[in-house]
């Protein structure tokens, strides 16, 4: 007899008991401070980055969403999260006034932008614009 262990995390949002299972506990997105964001950005790859806070609830929605495009994108983008208490200078410099704010970055540079909580397609559809 095999016995399989799987750690689960139990939560609750607006109400909504949310189960997830080891592999969806495992991050893989980065996380860029201002210590590292200069070099994380420094690439030729398109670069998604999601402007959050643990207190934010939209942020917490979207999180997975970030998380599962870091797994599949691996290699060909770089995804990321700045939280904002910890960091609020890099949210000062691109501007950030709500949360979760999501910039696509490209050679260093702005190209596009969401602000509050969207699909996972959609942030998919602004990485594959800018591959």
């Amino acid at each position: 007899m095999v016995s399989i262990l799987t750690l689960t995390k139990v939560s609750y949002l607006y109400g909504i008991k949310i189960i997830k299972t080891d592999k969806q506990i495992n991050k893989m997105a980065l996380e860029f401070t201002e210590s590292n964001f200069d070099e994380l950005i420094k690439t030729d790859k398109p670069v998604l980055i999601d402007f959050w806070a643990k207190w934010c609830g939209p942020c917490r929605l979207v999180g997975p969403h970030v998380e599962a495009l870091a797994t599949e994108y691996e290699g060909k983008a770089v995804i990321g999260k700045v939280n904002v208490d910890q960091h609020g200078a890099l949210a000062a410099k691109y501007g950030v006034r709500n949360i979760p704010t999501l910039i696509v970055l490209k050679n260093g540079e702005v190209v596009d932008k969401v602000v509050g909580a969207v699909p996972k397609d959609t942030l998919a559809a602004k990485l594959d614009a800018n591959m």
